[in-house]
């Protein structure tokens, strides 16, 4: 998989832009420089926007207030949560109406019911699915109640298998972890879905008739593999969690089809570099690797964009054909893009 060129901004190039929120649209609490005015310019292009998360704990009522909180034109309608497809995939898994006993919080909750499940709280209510996504408040004792239903034979659901939960401090447990345990006393593998499974970018897509969208991401193994797998064009961003080294150590399956330092590359046009015999070249910048050594036109801390995209072209171009990744990590310490 290489960079794509597109001689058209991204947001007129795409019917709809699937943003990934943490990372991309804010950092916690904090906005995230140009996202705001990037994201309403391309709603003003005539792009549609829905804004993707692995969160199952807040409703899209909550997560809307928030976005527009920073300035970014979200509706309510635009937003796409893990807790709603996951009800989405117990709707194809159990009959209508039927009872859901589930493990988490109000966003969950919320989905379910929108979907005309009956939400129970014991496993003495023969629920038909038990239905589990990550919430802050999530125990022993919600946990070992799901843990009976299962055993009695009802469907098992994740929402998302997020091993890990970015916060302030550091990575915290996620609802993969929790899962995990769920699985582990009952021998029952979930049914699941989030990113990075296919299902829900094409999920996320039907929500708002997307013909044609792009996902934009800040993480590689959710947001980008997830794209991949679903066959959807990504742009990458340099505003959260996986960093230029990453990019160009990326494995295939988590390669992204466009870069950008920010939002911002969204409106913009996309050249990508022309590559022969592991040399890839772009305007007046080029990189290229040989016998394992990568030598560039420029210095790689505060790399130009053609820089860095000239830098990842030709590093896929070498682990393709061999190159080991140990041998480029080092050489990629310094590659900060300006």
């Amino acid at each position: 998989m290489t960079l794509k060129s597109s001689t058209a901004p991204l947001s007129q190039a795409y019917d709809a832009a699937i943003y990934d929120l943490d990372g991309v649209c804010y950092r916690g609490q904090e906005p995230i420089e140009y996202a705001g005015e990037s994201i309403t310019a391309a709603v003003s292009e005539g792009q549609k926007a829905v804004y993707l998360t692995n969160n199952a704990a807040r409703t899209p009522a909550s997560i809307g207030e928030h976005l527009r909180s920073l300035n970014i034109p979200a509706n309510d309608s635009e937003v796409y949560t893990a807790a709603m497809a996951g009800a989405e995939l117990a709707a194809g898994e159990i009959p209508a109406g039927s009872k859901v006993f589930v493990i988490g919080g109000e966003g969950l909750v919320w989905a379910l019911t929108q979907k005309g499940f009956t939400v129970v709280d014991s496993a003495d209510d023969d629920p038909a699915a038990v239905v589990q996504g990550f919430h802050a408040t999530v125990g022993w004792q919600v946990m070992s109640e799901g843990a009976l239903a299962i055993r009695k034979g009802a469907v098992f659901i994740a929402t998302n298998l997020d091993a890990t939960l970015p916060q302030e401090r550091g990575f915290m447990l996620g609802n993969g972890a929790l899962v995990k345990a769920v699985e582990h006393a009952t021998g029952v593998v979930p049914l699941a879905t989030g990113k990075p499974l296919p299902r829900v970018f094409e999920q996320a897509a039907n929500a708002v008739d997307a013909k044609n969208p792009i996902a934009v991401g800040d993480r590689l193994n959710t947001d980008i593999r997830g794209s991949v797998a679903a066959g959807v064009d990504s742009l990458h961003v340099l505003t959260g969690v996986s960093d230029a080294r990453d990019v160009a150590l990326a494995v295939p399956e988590e390669r992204p089809t466009f870069l950008a330092k920010d939002l911002r590359g969204l409106n913009e046009a996309h050249e990508a570099p022309v590559t022969q015999d592991g040399r890839a070249e772009l305007g007046s910048e080029w990189a290229e690797v040989v016998d394992g050594k990568l030598t560039t036109s420029g210095s790689l801390p505060g790399a130009s964009m053609d820089l860095y995209r000239c830098v990842v072209a030709a590093c896929w171009a070498a682990v393709d054909d061999g190159t080991r990744r140990e041998d480029l990590f080092d050489q990629l310490t310094e590659l900060v893009v300006e």
